[in-house]
């Protein structure tokens, strides 16, 4: 077959051609199983490549470009269908922008102290902060138990949304495995590690919760979000990940400062879907990233999530959880918050976003004369509108002392 083309294929160098890719990338994919060839040469083990192979080989060589990981470019290769195939480079995307926008943030963050360093010769406060804060959770209309868990406490403030069967024990574990963590938390820097380390001990606490809870079904059907804030006296730091939500009140406007890790959020990344449509979409709380249980080591993996059925709906099974299409491995996103004095901080479950707005949520902490209120008042909002969810509050103020 020593012929250039032999009838539809042709060589890997006319191919490589056609394609873009380089003949080293065509051999590297054909080891991977990611772009096999149609035949190999038994006798000199030639590759050939099918004519019709070259638009799946552009498919892969835009990809690269735009820094797909291979093992998830087999994955959309594998597909097969369109829609499919696009729906998930949009996810791939909408998770590669929320990533890029929590780096962008965190150098900010970081360059504004160092300026501030070079200015005063420190990276510490001028003047003392302090936090007040205020917690509640109360059980759902058509929940058996409450799955939620909220703490606020002096260097930590948390929520978490457990589900599945061991879904108390897990949201539990969560906030447990932070506050020791906490206490350790000193200056920009030192608030950093602290972080890294309070994700590592989150995921590895909720894996041993679940894995010892004894609750019916498979670990990995259970598993909990987390959001939490680290004070160190003058900064918080955010670890998060799943729906749960933290917002700002700042100068009278409310800001959210999480990214829900859900796929209605990654629709409405890319365009496809508007906020007024994501609150009635079949998939509004299907999770792509949680702290779950399970044999992967408790890092976190998409998890669909079925927390918001109607009053008249069955709970789902916690083994129906884990159908979501990307099952790569998830940890919580990390980074720091600049704070100010008279900010307020709310950390809620989706048991109060679903139901309650954002314009009667700010109206609630504006006018609330301390945490306490606030969260009271929130609460009672989110049980007025039928409350079919575990609710789960924290709200804390940023004060001079």
């Amino acid at each position: 077959m020593g012929r250039e083309e032999s009838g539809s294929w042709v060589t890997i160098g006319t191919f490589a051609r056609l394609c873009r890719l380089s003949a080293k990338a065509l051999r590297r994919y054909d080891e991977l199983g990611l772009l096999p060839p149609a035949l190999v040469d038994p006798v000199n083990g030639y590759r050939y490549y099918a004519e019709e192979q070259v638009e799946t080989a552009r498919l892969v060589a835009w990809l690269r470009r735009i820094g797909m990981p291979l093992n998830r470019i087999k994955e959309v290769v594998a597909l097969g269908d369109p829609g499919a195939a696009a729906a998930s480079i949009r996810d791939y995307w909408a998770q590669v922008e929320a990533e890029t926008a929590a780096r962008r943030d965190l150098a900010a963050f970081l360059a504004d102290h160092l300026s501030a360093r070079e200015a005063v010769g420190t990276l510490g406060p001028v003047g003392t902060l302090g936090i007040r804060y205020a917690a509640r959770s109360v059980r759902g209309a058509v929940r058996e138990r409450n799955q939620d868990a909220a703490y606020a406490g002096a260097r930590l403030l948390a929520v978490a949304d457990g589900f599945g069967a061991g879904g108390a024990g897990a949201s539990a574990a969560a906030i447990d495995a932070l506050k020791p963590v906490a206490l350790g938390a000193a200056g920009a820097a030192g608030l950093l590690n602290v972080l890294e380390d309070a994700a590592e001990r989150a995921v590895r606490a909720v894996r041993d919760a679940v894995a010892g809870s004894g609750a019916d079904g498979e670990p990995e059907g259970s598993g909990t979000t987390l959001t939490a804030m680290v004070w160190n006296g003058a900064q918080l730091g955010l670890v998060h990940i799943g729906d749960s939500r933290a917002h700002l009140l700042r100068d009278g406007g409310l800001f959210r400062i999480t990214h829900d890790h859900s796929a209605v959020q990654s629709m409405i990344d890319d365009g496809s879907l508007t906020e007024a449509e994501a609150s009635s979409h079949p998939q509004r709380a299907l999770l792509l990233r949680a702290l779950v249980g399970g044999d992967d080591g408790g890092s976190a993996v998409p998890t669909p999530d079925e927390r918001l059925q109607a009053p008249d709906e069955r709970l789902q099974a916690p083994d129906e959880r884990l159908q979501a299409p990307d099952a790569r491995l998830r940890t919580p996103d990390v980074r720091l918050q600049e704070v100010r004095p008279g900010d307020r901080y709310l950390l809620c479950s989706d048991g109060l976003s679903a139901v309650v707005g954002g314009v009667e949520t700010a109206r609630v902490l504006a006018g609330a004369d301390g945490p306490g209120t606030a969260v009271r008042e929130l609460i009672a909002l989110a049980v007025a509108a039928g409350g079919p969810d575990d609710v789960s509050c924290v709200v804390a103020d940023v004060v001079s002392l």
